[in-house]
């Protein structure tokens, strides 16, 4: 993981919690500058959620701080459309795109947010045109993007990226490629508690099983899976450990 945190009380938290999760860390604490992010989320007893986000020094990511050896012995480097305000933070996604491309990997950004799409939609565009392979977005998110119903949102994005992974809340997902359209089935859960973290897991799902070289199919399951898990419970945070949720998709 490549994101930025200050030297403060949340910033050594953080890295410490990070770490301790098994996730290679080693950007430096910054000295100076906003405080660590953070976030502060209200969930309602319909699982929906409120977000209160005040991004700090994240949104102030620079190249300096993109590792160019990690970046190129990366797979898949995935990308997070929230830190796409400020300038420079859009100058060290662009050079980390550059440098997976340039050594043959692949290039995974997530839309993020509706109101992101609305503010860079332009410019995203043509962002995903020239140096995006595997796209994620949610139903609001594309119709932002394209402005068109949802099949008309499928038949567009795939002249952009290789892959899309397209959710849609309680009725699954799809991915859509130059192939086809593959619908992955929404996984059945007793009662949905907190929808926070859905979108990233279900792209940590996808991603996992895409690097390990399984169908974009069982790619969807792994990620419908990871999704369904968070979503029992508060938190964004799995509570059984995915592996061992895993053999019952693969």
């Amino acid at each position: 993981f490549i994101g930025k945190v200050r030297d403060d009380q949340l910033g050594e938290v953080f890295r410490h919690d990070i770490r301790a999760a098994g996730v290679d860390y080693h950007t430096p604490l910054a000295p100076d500058g906003p405080p660590t992010a953070r976030c502060l989320i209200q969930v309602t007893p319909d699982a929906q959620r409120t977000m209160n986000t005040y991004l700090g020094i994240a949104a102030l990511l620079e190249p300096d701080d993109i590792d160019r050896d990690l970046v190129a012995a990366s797979r898949i480097v995935y990308c997070e459309g929230y830190l796409w305000d400020v300038d420079i933070a859009k100058q060290a996604i662009r050079l980390a795109m550059d440098i997976a491309s340039e050594n043959g990997n692949k290039v995974a950004l997530t839309l993020s947010d509706s109101f992101c799409v609305e503010r860079h939609r332009d410019e995203w565009l043509e962002l995903i045109h020239d140096r995006v392979d595997i796209l994620f977005a949610n139903e609001h998110e594309i119709y932002a993007l394209y402005g068109e119903d949802f099949d008309g949102c499928a038949r567009e994005v795939v002249r952009h990226v290789d892959i899309a992974c397209l959710t849609r809340s309680a009725k699954g997902s799809v991915i859509v490629t130059a192939d086809g359209v593959i619908d992955i089935p929404a996984y059945d859960i007793d009662k949905r508690v907190d929808t926070t973290g859905a979108g990233d897991l279900y792209a940590a799902g996808v991603l996992f099983g895409y690097s390990q070289g399984h169908d974009l199919a069982t790619c969807g399951r792994l990620g419908s899976m990871a999704a369904a898990e968070v979503i029992t419970h508060l938190g964004a945070r799995p509570v059984t450990p995915l592996r061992k949720l895993a053999p019952m998709v693969l």
